[in-house]
């Protein structure tokens, strides 16, 4: 059977890409802060898939062992051909220069973005015995160059791929069957993009450049976006291991 994990799933391209992997046949667990609707529970029992929610704030590394130690419960046992594992949660604050930040905000803002993806991977590949592992972390095109305001953001996007291409050598040095990729969504039309938008430009000094975005129109839809993501992971005999995949390269 196949299983996936999608994290930050109760909104935008995390909530977009549960509803494609259920609809591809994969069994779901998703964890995020909050459940929207039942939308994915109704999804997974008109296509005869199992679905799991797990509440979990992931700068909360105690809950988040214990919500893995949940998963990994009910997948012990199964015979699981394939896992997936989507880290999308994210997020963007704190937004501003070095010196202005708060110290507990820099520490959730790695704990989410960074320290809790790594956790996730390391712990169900220690854990759950998969014929093969497939890694995808959602980075940002931020994480290959400096943004003025985004130094929390840029740091631990950039953190993310090279963990992703790490985790990939690895996996090649071990002839392990596991896929690591990293995946660039661009810009999307979510909640994060309205809170860049609301930023003052003494944090953010782009903030006019994001709200022309918005009404130029050049914002992806998550759906547009999940579906791209969603055809890249159909096609993993064709992915490259430890490749940092943009939207845009994608797009055809």
């Amino acid at each position: 059977m196949k299983f996936a994990i999608v994290t930050g799933a109760s909104r935008g391209l995390g909530e977009e890409v549960a509803k494609n992997v259920i609809q591809q046949g994969y069994h779901l667990f998703t964890i995020s802060r909050k459940r929207k609707t039942n939308e994915l529970k109704n999804l997974a029992n008109e296509n005869r898939k199992s679905y799991y929610h797990h509440s979990c704030d992931l700068s909360d590394l105690e809950k988040l062992n214990d919500t893995l130690y949940e998963i990994i419960t009910k997948l012990q046992g199964q015979t699981v051909e394939e896992l997936l594992i989507v880290n999308n949660a994210g997020m963007v604050a704190p937004i501003g220069p070095v010196g202005s930040l708060e110290s507990h905000d820099i520490a959730r803002h790695v704990s989410v973005n960074l320290t809790s993806l790594m956790i996730i991977v390391n712990t169900i590949k220690k854990h759950v015995n998969a014929n093969r592992l497939f890694v995808v972390n959602v980075s940002s095109g931020a994480g290959e160059r400096a943004v003025y305001g985004w130094n929390a953001y840029c740091s631990t996007k950039s953190a993310v791929n090279l963990y992703t291409q790490t985790a990939a050598l690895e996996a090649e040095e071990t002839n392990s069957k596991d896929l690591h990729i990293a995946f660039s969504p661009g810009i999307m039309d979510t909640d994060m993009q309205k809170e860049i938008r609301s930023t003052d430009e003494e944090d953010f000094k782009n903030v006019e450049q994001f709200k022309q975005y918005k009404e130029e129109g050049q914002l992806r839809s998550p759906k547009e976006v999940a579906d791209i993501l969603t055809g890249l992971i159909q096609d993993k005999e064709a992915v490259k291991n430890g490749k940092v995949y943009k939207v845009y390269d994608l797009v055809k």
